[in-house]
């Protein structure tokens, strides 16, 4: 008689959406571990028996990827290769009665906030003594810092507060323990992330305190790049760039989305600043720090929108010449407040309207790259790739931005540092060799 092996349980984690989802994933799977649950990311082998889906349900494209990664998964227990799903993340914070009603067959749904009774599913503690600790999901040499949860803008298009609640700062002596004990793990590289960036501190110090922050992250010993993502425009505090100056390890990078340059548009979306505002304060970021890169995303086909509105936003994108620039296109969400409008732009004029805009930042992006060949820059490499080097300089973040293919004779290590002259430039990529300074 032959008798049923028990297995330990192993842990698949499948993370979409931002990289503040991938902070979410990397907590919990380091809590996972911490209780000696065996757990992974994007298990390839699956040889796993349990699968955490951390969803995301910022925009349509997004809810549907989620809901397809879920029913996948669900078909994988209905045919005995899993014994349990569970579905946390934004989409299921949003959507939780719809999605059990809907798709039965998941274990369990979590909101975004509610690690500790996801745990509890595996019979695990929640360890308090963990904050901080997390088993990246990323390459050992770089990973993600979530200095704040929430949002308490009021953006019309943006479901993201309904999502993650209002703002929550960290305190800076987490942060720092949390940068030391990631540079103890190998990563020379922090991007810090929140919803917000700017309004750092304003919950728990009573002002702005992403500058003191700076400092203090700059301090840490061996952290070679810090990088700043989703920067708010209106009311930008502007001595953080005064500290991005005079630290060497702050990368000349700021990634802060405007999201439309046409009054009537910044208007309706509550963006709380005007496109001469908006130009303004380019004009006075650049002043203070000279060659700074500059990163923005952009919404094409909000309700109301014009063809003269988007003639609006290419100019603006001509005057300003961006470093890098990303577009969505405008996804109509319940309970943000621009539901209550008539989403009046059809689909496919959206993605037309979004091709036209980026085609003019195509070509500032190519001229920008073709002013580069000649000149030597530190790079960062993250990997090989069919036999070709693949790295960043300090302009680049990761996967949205351009890649910097390097040649060299000999073998050159990911995670290490090289300067590297730029040899070819092409629309959002650079080719460049190793060279000895």
């Amino acid at each position: 008689m032959k008798t049923k092996t028990l297995r330990r349980d192993k842990v698949n984690i499948i993370t979409l959406g931002c990289s503040k989802n991938m902070v979410d994933s990397e907590v919990l799977s380091g809590q996972l571990l911490a209780n000696d649950i065996a757990v992974v990311h994007e298990n390839k082998k699956l040889d796993h028996n349990i699968v955490v889906v951390n969803t995301c349900g910022f925009i349509d494209k997004a809810k549907e990827e989620s809901i397809n990664t879920i029913l996948d998964q669900v078909e994988l227990k209905r045919k005995g290769k899993l014994d349990k799903v569970y579905v946390t993340g934004c989409l299921s914070e949003r959507y939780k009665n719809n999605l059990e009603d809907e798709i039965p067959e998941v274990d369990a749904f979590f909101g975004t906030m509610e690690l500790p009774l996801i745990l509890k599913q595996f019979e695990a503690d929640y360890k308090t003594e963990l904050v901080g600790e997390r088993l990246l999901a990323t390459p050992q040499h770089y990973a993600y810092l979530k200095i704040s949860e929430g949002c308490n803008r009021t953006c019309s298009f943006c479901a993201i507060p309904l999502m993650r609640g209002k703002h929550q700062s960290r305190s800076i002596d987490d942060l720092v323990r949390e940068a030391e004990g990631l540079v103890r793990k190998g990563v020379k590289e922090v991007m810090l992330i929140a919803q917000e960036l700017t309004y750092y501190g304003l919950d728990i110090y009573k002002k702005r305190a992403l500058p003191e922050l700076l400092h203090r992250l700059a301090d840490v010993q061996g952290l070679e790049w810090i990088r700043l993502h989703y920067a708010y425009p209106s009311k930008f505090p502007l001595e953080i760039l005064d500290v991005m100056r005079e630290r060497d390890n702050i990368c000349n990078y700021l990634d802060m989305p405007l999201q439309h340059a046409s009054n009537n548009m910044l208007k309706a979306m509550k963006r709380q600043i005007t496109r001469e505002e908006m130009e303004e304060l380019v004009a006075s970021i650049r002043e203070r720090v000279p060659g700074i890169c500059l990163r923005t995303t952009l919404i094409a086909g909000f309700p109301g929108e014009t063809q003269e509105d988007v003639e609006e936003l290419k100019g603006f994108l001509e005057r300003m010449r961006f470093d890098r620039v990303g577009i969505f296109t405008y996804s109509h969400e319940e309970g943000t407040s621009a539901h209550d409008l008539v989403d009046d732009v059809p689909a496919e004029e959206k993605e037309r309207r979004a091709q036209e805009i980026m085609e003019v930042q195509q070509e500032i992006s190519y001229e920008k790259n073709q002013e580069k060949i000649g000149q030597v820059f530190k790079v960062l490499v993250d990997k090989k790739e069919a036999g070709r080097y693949l790295g960043r300089t300090e302009f680049d973040s990761v996967e949205v931005d351009n890649e910097v293919v390097v040649h060299s004779d000999r073998k050159l290590l990911p995670g290490n540092f090289y300067h590297v002259k730029i040899t070819k430039a092409y629309d959002y990529d650079l080719e460049g060799e190793v060279v000895e300074v």
